[in-house]
């Protein structure tokens, strides 16, 4: 059985860092395209990065692009989100994904799996 767990989130000042960690078991990911997204208040969950497990190959969204960096640990079976320049916008609950096909895409729905969703807040 596939699971997602992220972990990471928590309260930082405007400007701060945070590093988000999405630790994966239940199956070999080699062939999986991995994603973060997140989801604010009252909005819909926004793709945010994606990374193709077997190359590393990454796809970022404009939002984060030059702020965040995803990177993945073959042997922690773990992907990561690092997330510097943070600001209040920033705010929402983030979460890990997966979806068995090394190709990212932005859409939520055609990722299989989720883990539980980490808080991430920024105060101003």
């Amino acid at each position: 059985q596939v699971q997602l767990v992220e972990s990471g989130g928590g309260l930082v000042q405007a400007g701060g860092s945070l590093r988000l960690s999405c630790a994966t078991s239940g199956r070999t990911f080699s062939s999986y395209a991995m994603g973060w997204f997140r989801q604010a208040p009252g909005k819909e969950r926004e793709f945010l990065v994606g990374i193709r497990w077997s190359t590393g190959s990454t796809y970022y969204a404009d939002s984060v692009k030059g702020r965040f960096t995803i990177s993945r640990d073959n042997a922690k079976n773990a992907v990561y989100l690092q997330m510097n320049s943070l600001k209040p916008e920033d705010t929402a609950v983030y979460y890990c994904a997966a979806r068995p096909s090394p190709v990212i895409v932005t859409a939520t729905s055609l990722y299989n799996y989720w883990g539980q969703g980490t808080q991430v807040t920024v105060s101003s």
